[in-house]
């Protein structure tokens, strides 16, 4: 799969984004949907009128809406009386307490976005290792979507050890032929289709690093909805490794914000890199409340949205097999997570005014939007399964399915 640009999230698309030019050279990006404020007020117009759909965009949520539901909910998480957060206490403490709790950590350290949480991980583990080389997929987050920051912020440098649409294997963090202080694993892949290796094969790449001396460290932006696939609970998959990164938007729906989880000695340096970096925020209540309650309210959730997620896929796979689409692709078959991919041989412009005329005329909708990807002609979207997809049977997927093929040429 190649690192088509494409928003760091599939539920918030950015239409005005330019292609991402720091990708891996031999990750080319693809032009973009025509993009401009019609095109971006339609999609959004079509998801609020849309009385079926499998998640809802938090760009499709008003400002009062957000505001309101905060207010509504924060009783549920703290004491709504209580003085607002200054320079990280209070509630994003509370938060910061909450995350190492749960994944099992001796502390966290609350970052504004995910991108500096990450960057000041592994600047640390530099520091500690003498090694300022990470090894990382080439189709991860920092290599896609974050401007060359590794190298051009944090003085890092990065290799490969693979350039597979999946994790790095055991033998190829082994007998990858130059040394590196830390490997950073992104679970899961979100490039590659949101893909997972199994347990054994994480712990296995996991050991391999560790006998090349190397620290780990879990991009886990989307590790909350792992424990399915794995089998695990995140305390004993945070365990793998020496520190592990979580977003509180991707998955959990809330406003912004992520946390790095290690050691205390860690957060404690992390700290002051925050600080280096313009990462101390003055006050940050809204966000660490909306964080706390998508810990509360939606990652209890998650593996019912990771089942539902694999009846989705069937559905939609039987629901083109059933249309007689030429070809197309479910990826991974099954999920790995309540996120996959779908694949067809259509240009993008097509299969997008599809899905726009099936919102706008059925009130239902499928699909959010299409991307270019490999030779012309063939596409793909991400799928996402939340909880107004669970309403959603098999049946009903197929019939939308093929209301959605019928507006095919």
């Amino acid at each position: 799969m190649t690192a088509y640009d494409k928003p760091d999230d599939p539920s918030e698309p950015d239409e005005s984004a330019v292609p991402d030019k720091s990708a891996a050279p031999d990750a080319p990006t693809a032009p973009r949907e025509p993009a401009g404020p019609d095109a971006r007020a339609r999609r959004i117009a079509a998801a609020r009128g849309a009385e079926r759909l499998l998640t809802r965009s938090p760009m499709t949520v008003t400002l009062a809406e957000r505001v309101t539901a905060l207010a509504e909910g924060v009783a549920d998480v703290t004491d709504p009386d209580r003085v607002s957060d200054m320079y990280g206490d209070g509630v994003v403490a509370d938060l910061e307490d909450e995350v190492a709790r749960l994944l099992g950590k001796e502390d966290a350290v609350f970052f504004p976005t995910g991108t500096m949480a990450q960057q000041v991980a592994l600047r640390c583990w530099a520091g500690r290792t003498g090694n300022a080389t990470v090894a990382l997929h080439p189709r991860s987050h920092p290599e896609v979507h974050e401007a060359g920051a590794l190298s051009v912020v944090s003085g890092l440098r990065t290799v490969h050890p693979t350039d597979e649409p999946r994790s790095p294997t055991a033998d190829e963090v082994r007998d990858f032929e130059e040394p590196f202080g830390t490997l950073m694993l992104e679970l899961p892949l979100r490039e590659a289709g949101f893909v997972l290796p199994s347990w054994q094969e994480l712990t296995d790449v996991v050991a391999a690093a560790r006998e090349r001396d190397a620290v780990v460290h879990l991009d886990g932006a989307r590790l909350w909805e792992c424990t399915t696939h794995f089998g695990r609970p995140l305390p004993e998959i945070a365990a793998l490794a020496d520190s592990v990164y979580v977003s509180f938007y991707k998955s959990l729906e809330g406003i912004a914000g992520a946390a790095l989880a290690g050691p205390q000695s860690l957060t404690d340096e992390a700290r002051a890199w925050r600080h280096r970096y313009g990462g101390l925020m003055f006050q940050q209540s809204p966000t660490a409340v909306s964080a706390l309650l998508g810990l509360k309210h939606v990652l209890p959730r998650l593996p019912e949205y990771v089942a539902h997620a694999r009846v989705v896929a069937d559905a939609l796979r039987e629901g083109f097999a059933a249309a007689r689409v030429p070809w197309f692709r479910v990826h991974p078959d099954p999920p790995h997570t309540h996120q996959f991919q779908v694949w067809l041989p259509y240009e993008p412009d097509v299969l997008n005014e599809a899905a726009l005329t099936q919102a706008e005329e059925t009130g239902t909708q499928l699909f959010w939007r299409w991307f270019p990807e490999g030779p012309p002609g063939l596409s793909v979207t991400e799928v996402t399964v939340t909880g107004p997809g669970l309403a959603w049977k098999p049946d009903d997927v197929r019939e939308a399915v093929a209301e959605f093929v019928r507006r095919l040429p």
